[in-house]
């Protein structure tokens, strides 16, 4: 009964003796993610001074080339309509006929007018001559012969009186056809045959639009047309070779016009509820594609800049005051920030007009790895083969 303290004892001793042991040998569990990290892989981009057309989009609405609103020059009643509505129609075509009638009975009229006129005038011509001759052998007094002088250009005042007349009721006669006075597409109508129409009402009878070509009002802030001028001014930027300012044509859908327009108007004062300044350009428009009040954008090519530096949009970032930031690979292989300044995106670049120089080593993929100040292993875009990596866990020599 006494012995078995002893042997609890005794193995008590035994397994303190064994745990010693192991803690005395050394021996540690292994560090997870083996000796040294591998610096991450980035994918860079070499940049290099570009000659770039500097552009902006500027938003617009399509303006008519020219625009008539048809109304009548006479009162009468509208007879007939001579057009579809919607169609085309060329200048001096006859849109509406207003009873002629009334008309053609005054034409008629100042028309014998005329007529008794003229032979007032030929009698009184003939008296005049006959008191020219009997002056010169003393046979009349001068006052009668003065009598008859002046009772000739009395007739002869009132035959251009009566001339006068004639034209103007031929003119009146005439307005009685309605003519377009301009070719292009007409509207609706607004009256109807047997309506009643007034001289030179309010009202138009329908519109008449020119829409090949067509104008592009478009919106720029006096600012940026500021910072344009000079920068033409300056140099910084260079007009085309042959001085001319094509613009190309967004639609509402998105897609581009397929014919491009010249500018044609600046306006020369500033808006000053916006700010801003209207620019007109002119497109072609033969198939009748662009209608008027469209609302379209415009890509306005606004002078040619050299030794623009194109990085892609992957690269680029915003810090929280909404600087652009690009990372860039310096000494050491180190990342650096880099603080610059873009004036326009181009396609799936931004244009950057300054903190860039060529030969910068700019990193496009990878920028979750790559902090500032942290070294990184720089493979060049494009390159199918990638720089060796350190094995993780091996032995650095």
């Amino acid at each position: 009964m006494q012995t078995y303290p002893l042997l609890r004892a005794a193995s008590f001793s035994a397994l303190a003796g064994v745990v010693l042991l192991s803690a005395c040998s050394g021996e540690q569990p292994p560090a997870p993610g083996g000796a040294a990290q591998a610096a991450p892989v980035v994918t860079v981009l070499t940049v290099q001074a570009e000659r770039v057309a500097h552009e902006t989009v500027l938003p617009g609405r399509t303006t008519s080339f020219l625009i008539a609103e048809v109304r009548p020059q006479v009162t009468g009643i509208v007879q007939q309509r001579h057009f579809n509505e919607g169609s085309e129609v060329r200048s001096d075509q006859v849109l509406y006929q207003i009873d002629p009638a009334s008309y053609k009975a005054a034409y008629d009229s100042a028309k014998a007018g005329l007529a008794r006129a003229e032979a007032d005038l030929y009698a009184v011509r003939l008296k005049a001559e006959r008191y020219a001759e009997l002056l010169k052998t003393n046979t009349i007094s001068i006052q009668t012969n003065d009598d008859a002088v002046a009772a000739l250009k009395q007739a002869q005042a009132t035959v251009a009186a009566a001339q006068a007349a004639l034209d103007k009721a031929k003119i009146d006669l005439d307005f009685t056809q309605v003519k377009s006075p301009i070719s292009g597409r007409i509207g609706r109508s607004t009256v109807t045959p047997g309506a009643l129409v007034t001289a030179n009402q309010t009202a138009a009878l329908a519109t008449v639009q020119q829409l090949d070509p067509i104008y592009v009002d478009l919106t720029q802030s006096s600012a940026e047309l500021l910072r344009l001028r000079r920068d033409l001014t300056s140099g910084k930027l260079q007009r085309a070779a042959d001085d001319t300012l094509p613009v190309k044509l967004l639609l509402e859908d998105g897609s581009e016009y397929a014919t491009d327009g010249t500018l044609a108007f600046s306006e020369v004062t500033v808006d000053e509820t916006t700010g801003s300044v209207t620019l007109r350009a002119v497109f072609p428009n033969p198939k009748n594609e662009l209608l008027p009040g469209m609302y379209v954008r415009a890509r306005l090519s606004q002078g040619v800049q050299d030794n623009a530096i194109l990085v892609p949009h992957a690269a680029l970032t915003r810090d929280p005051k909404g600087n652009a930031v690009v990372m860039v690979i310096g000494a050491e292989d180190k990342v650096e920030a880099r603080t610059v300044q873009t004036s326009q995106s181009l396609g799936d670049t931004w244009v950057v007009t300054a903190g860039l120089a060529p030969g910068d080593r700019v990193i496009v993929e990878g920028l979750q790895r790559a902090r500032p100040g942290t070294q990184v292993q720089a493979q060049e875009m494009g390159s199918s083969s990638a720089p060796p990596r350190t094995a993780p866990g091996a032995a650095a020599k």
